[in-house]
């Protein structure tokens, strides 16, 4: 099963009317089989401490094979350049990117919104792999980017304030509720989504 690795934690600061002052994705690393994924490489000026962060797990930047952005806005993509040996990835839902890596289209927030999920099949594989195999799963991430910004939009199941449909926002977070074990949220720290909880009385 691949590896899923926070390596820097996104943040978002508001002023007192909840305008956004500052905004920061979240930067993951996925190892699966021979494949370094980074999904998402934060603002501009942060590359010290992604480098570090991928030192830590003794990888530098080159080594990095792909790269994903959940979207195009800057502060999901600030940072591409740090990964000059990485495939930057045109992506399309249902595409399968590594061993149990697979793309879900999550529009909302903006019309090019995709979340990265990790450990569970796309639909119609069959509970196979990348290249045809049976495998078990032992729970799904999903990196959600700006489909699901904080916690918060989980806790009151809300889709982002900032969206250009809300009634695709709103499915796109159910979605990806409703499949993940573990959610990275494009700008806080990652959680355990509590299956037991009932969804449908949030908010």
């Amino acid at each position: 099963m691949p590896s899923v690795f926070l390596l820097k934690p996104g943040c978002i600061r508001r002023d007192e009317a909840g305008r956004i002052l500052d905004a920061r994705s979240s930067v993951t690393l996925i190892i699966s089989g021979a494949h370094k994924i980074i999904v998402d490489s934060g603002s501009a000026g942060e590359e010290e401490i992604i480098k570090r962060a991928l030192a830590d797990l003794h990888i530098s930047p080159g080594e990095v094979d792909s790269l994903v952005n959940t979207h195009s806005h800057p502060d999901h993509c600030g940072n591409n350049h740090l990964f000059f040996g990485a495939k930057h990835l045109a992506v399309r839902d249902g595409d399968v990117i590594a061993p149990a890596v697979w793309i879900m289209a999550t529009p909302g927030h903006s019309m090019d919104s995709i979340s990265v999920v990790v450990g569970a099949d796309p639909p119609g594989n069959g509970g196979r792999d990348g290249k045809g195999n049976p495998r078990i799963g032992c729970g799904t991430v999903v990196i959600a980017g700006d489909a699901v910004p904080t916690r918060g939009n989980f806790q009151k199941m809300v889709p982002p304030a900032l969206h250009v449909d809300r009634a695709l926002a709103e499915s796109s977070l159910k979605k990806i509720v409703a499949l993940a074990d573990f959610i990275v949220p494009g700008h806080d720290f990652s959680f355990f989504v509590d299956k037991g909880a009932d969804i449908s009385s949030r908010g």
